[in-house]
């Protein structure tokens, strides 16, 4: 890669960069990974901000380009996770998250196997209940469309379908039509999207996807012990009107913030979700909550309390990916894994004998 010579040269290329993309979404109403803007889309601000975080991410790219040049195999590193959390070039996001989440050892580990799964015989109620949503999927992105001239549909249901003969135990289930999907704009390759979706499923997320979705249960109430404990006022808030967690962070967890926070910021999050694990989604819900406490507590009933829910996932605040990403890692305070999981094992034994 062609690396600027010095400041003078980086800026003129994040203007050049700029005026590209402000070129492209002007004509085209789309941004870099096919989503379709809406139609009160602030291009004056959007600019403003990509002036900025367009100059971060050729900083960041001529020092991945560096730090990768001549390996063969990417281990996981101090450095390395410290790179991951400061973002990942577009250009290398495949390359770390296959090798960072062991995607990529298990792919070359079963040679042939994610095609075996498209040739074997096919449930038809699970090729039935995946159709049912390829055209719910992602209708604001171009490449979804049967209409456009890389229709990533057929794609999304072949790597649906092999998860499903994969792991039969979950099959699909609604959600994960959308992690496919931006696996599938991301890594722009079948095989390597459900590879990817296996190590998310299968060993990341701690059984979300399953038919009782026992584990995306168990990290809500996770979620409101930790709110307990380091945003005390707005737990206090959610007791008073008694607003149960899962009605307003299901979609935070289930979509792991697809359509929820914008398209950047959420690759932000799945760079460290694949590097660090499921601590992320956490460290990101404390930071949103935490940073828009007084907004939370002001809440007079339930129904306000989840409209200001909805209110903490727009603006500037979480359109700065690279400004939320580094309070991420601060504003939460100490969150280790030894916590997640003591928590996990409490509060889905309260869940177990409720249901049971």
């Amino acid at each position: 890669m062609e690396q600027p010579r010095d400041k003078a040269a980086n800026g003129t290329r994040s203007r050049q960069l700029v005026a590209g993309v402000r070129a492209v979404d002007r004509v085209e109403r789309v941004d870099p990974y096919g989503f379709e803007r809406s139609e009160d889309f602030d291009y004056e601000s959007y600019e403003e901000l990509m002036s900025e975080y367009l100059a971060v991410l050729t900083r960041r790219s001529i020092k991945w380009s560096k730090f990768l040049k001549g390996r063969s195999k990417i281990e996981k590193t101090a450095k390395l996770k410290r790179y991951v959390r400061k973002g990942i070039p577009n250009q290398f996001r495949t390359l770390i998250w296959m090798a960072a989440s062991g995607a990529q050892e298990r792919l070359e580990k079963n040679p042939g196997y994610y095609q075996s799964m498209l040739v074997a015989q096919h449930d038809p109620r699970l090729v039935e209940t995946i159709c049912t949503d390829l055209n719910r999927t992602f209708p604001d992105n171009v490449h979804f469309r049967k209409t456009s001239s890389r229709c990533l549909q057929k794609a999304l249901y072949n790597v649906l379908l092999a998860y499903g003969h994969h792991n039969p135990a979950v099959g699909y289930c609604q959600g994960m039509n959308f992690i496919a999907g931006y696996l599938l704009i991301v890594a722009k390759d079948e095989e390597k999207a459900f590879w990817l979706m296996e190590a998310l499923l299968g060993r990341i997320l701690p059984d979300y996807y399953s038919p009782s979705m026992l584990g995306l249960k168990t990290d809500q109430e996770v979620l409101g012990e930790l709110v307990r404990v380091k945003v005390p006022l707005v737990w206090q808030t959610m007791a008073e009107h008694n607003v149960m967690w899962t009605l307003v962070v299901s979609r935070w967890f289930i979509c792991l913030y697809i359509d929820v926070l914008p398209v950047e910021t959420v690759l932000r999050i799945w760079d460290c979700l694949f590097y660090e694990g499921s601590k992320i989604l956490f460290r990101v819900a404390l930071t949103l909550i935490h940073h828009h406490q007084d907004s939370i507590r002001q809440a007079q009933s339930l129904p306000d309390v989840c409209q200001s829910f909805k209110h903490i996932t727009h603006g500037a605040f979480v359109d700065e990916c690279h400004t939320l990403m580094k309070k991420v890692f601060t504003e939460p305070g100490s969150l280790s894994m030894a916590t997640i999981t003591k928590l996990r094992t409490t509060c889905q034994a309260c869940i177990v004998a409720e249901e049971s």
